[in-house]
């Protein structure tokens, strides 16, 4: 078995179809996030470490998934902060942030200061979307996780990877790889090269979709949110 994989304008219209089949991105970005706060409470449990550090980006990725995850690990028992410098301007990103406000997550500033004192970190920064160079304020934030001893989970993609590529020779994101993954739908090309625990996530993709994009099936256990796929190997993107 191999896994199939999902490059940048099939990702976009995998969306636009669940959208024409009743999701809301409110439902895909809570389902997302659900996903991601499963995978962490089961990799690194309270007990080994509350203080869970959410590195968000601008777009879906960070400032919606990443938001989502961090509501649901403080209801888990954990102590959540977000480092978010550069806020999406949404509704939906807005309702997310009052939603933190009310559960006292702080917002940090000192981003340096928050990963020295993390237990765990999730990286939100970038999605599948993303492409270019890294620019600041996040150029900083991915050199210091090159060299963090703090494991590090990325959402779908690693960020500053390149979609297809992976980490580019040249760059900021040069010889950098999390801990974990939790890829959403389904595994981007760039995972081939992703060599630490693999998950998969967001349980909303119907068989229709799956049909049409030619996907594999996701043979999630009963009411996991997720599965690990670790050693599985990915489709090679050309296939």
């Amino acid at each position: 078995m191999r896994l199939k994989v999902l490059d940048k304008i099939s990702s976009c219209k995998v969306d636009e179809d669940l959208f024409s089949q009743g999701f809301s991105i409110d439902q895909l970005m809570e389902l997302a996030g659900l996903s991601v706060s499963n995978v962490i409470y089961d990799i690194s449990p309270p007990e080994k470490g509350r203080k869970i550090l959410v590195l968000a980006g601008p777009g879906n990725n960070g400032g919606d998934v990443g938001l989502v995850a961090a509501r649901h690990l403080w209801h888990y028992g954990y102590t959540p902060s977000v480092y978010y410098p550069k806020k999406g301007k949404s509704d939906l990103l807005k309702r997310l942030c009052i939603q933190l406000e009310e559960l006292s997550i702080p917002f940090v500033d000192d981003f340096l200061l928050a990963i020295n004192d993390a237990d765990h970190i999730i990286d939100a920064i970038f999605g599948f979307n993303f492409s270019g160079e890294v620019r600041d304020p996040f150029v900083e934030v991915i050199e210091t996780l090159k060299y963090t001893k703090v494991p590090v989970t990325s959402i779908d993609i690693p960020s500053g990877w390149d979609l297809e590529k992976g980490p580019l020779e040249k760059g900021v994101a040069s010889g950098w790889c999390p801990t974990f993954l939790v890829s959403l739908t389904a595994p981007k090309p760039c995972t081939r090269y992703f060599k630490g625990r693999h998950f998969i996530g967001g349980r909303f993709v119907t068989p229709s979709i799956i049909k049409k994009y030619n996907l594999s099936f996701i043979n999630y256990d009963g009411y996991k949110q997720y599965l690990e796929i670790t050693g599985i190997p990915i489709q090679d993107y050309l296939e």
